[in-house]
């Protein structure tokens, strides 16, 4: 198994003196991200999904193997709410294909009201090609039966493990083949960290549900105060104790306060 470990993004002022250098322009942080990480999520794809080119210039500006995960355009998921999903399935990829051997999943985060609808689910899920992972994230307490997780199985797409405030917010369905976790928020100190107990509890629930020849990718979402760059690295080597194989990801990193200042 390989463990993809990452962020949902890499744009964030507050990460620089943490993973940028304080000399580092904006205009270079994709690369130092990638000389660090090994995957990132683009999550502002959900809110403005980018054209072809700024796609082609991402795998131009990323060194080889690396793998980049898409949030699908809130325009499927939230304004078509899945419906007619046909349109925006070939746009989203035709795009993203601009990525070439670079793209890795593509993440569905449905809206909080969408209740559970299995054949429309069923039908999104089709119009994507053989090949394309699609991983999903539900977020209505009625997509959590048989006949959902049924749809998933038949058409190979993971349900996202997603934890909110250091708990699973989805039932720990393994619907794939492959897995997909994404880390929304923890409650350890400062705000929005995750504690060592709870990252190694859920490297404990990956270790258990895929076998070390499958691949699982694993995002954190919890951005400010470089919350989600700690989260990760500190997740990535309590895996590699335990034996599994994982992504690079940053080493040793500045001590800041919780203003984000060094110490």
């Amino acid at each position: 198994m390989t463990l993809y470990i990452g962020t949902s993004g890499w744009q964030y002022r507050d990460w620089r003196g943490v993973l940028y250098p304080p000399g580092c322009p904006a205009r270079r942080w994709l690369e130092e991200y990638a000389r660090r990480f090994g995957t990132v999520e683009v999550n502002n794809a959900f809110y403005r999904l980018p054209g072809r080119e700024t796609f082609e210039t991402w795998r131009a500006r990323t060194p080889p193997g690396f793998v980049v995960a898409v949030k699908a355009s809130r325009f499927l998921t939230h304004v078509k709410r899945l419906r007619e999903p046909e349109e925006p399935v070939e746009r989203l990829l035709t795009r993203a294909a601009g990525l070439g051997d670079r793209l890795g999943p593509v993440l569905l985060q449905l809206p909080p009201t969408l209740r559970a609808d299995p054949a429309l689910l069923d039908a999104c899920l089709a119009c994507f090609p053989p090949g394309v992972r699609v991983a999903v994230e539900p977020r209505h307490d009625s997509w959590w039966t048989p006949e959902v997780r049924a749809v998933l199985r038949a058409r190979g797409a993971a349900l996202c493990w997603a934890d909110v405030r250091a708990r699973p917010a989805t039932p720990l369905w393994r619907t794939a083949d492959w897995g997909y976790v994404r880390f929304h928020a923890g409650v350890a100190r400062p705000w929005p960290r995750y504690g060592r107990r709870c990252l190694a509890t859920w490297a404990g629930r990956v270790a258990a549900a895929w076998p070390d020849d499958r691949d699982v990718y694993a995002y954190f979402n919890n951005d400010p105060g470089a919350a989600a760059v700690r989260d990760a690295a500190a997740f990535a080597r309590l895996a590699r104790a335990a034996g599994r194989t994982v992504t690079r990801t940053p080493g040793t990193l500045p001590v800041t306060d919780v203003q984000g200042r060094r110490v």
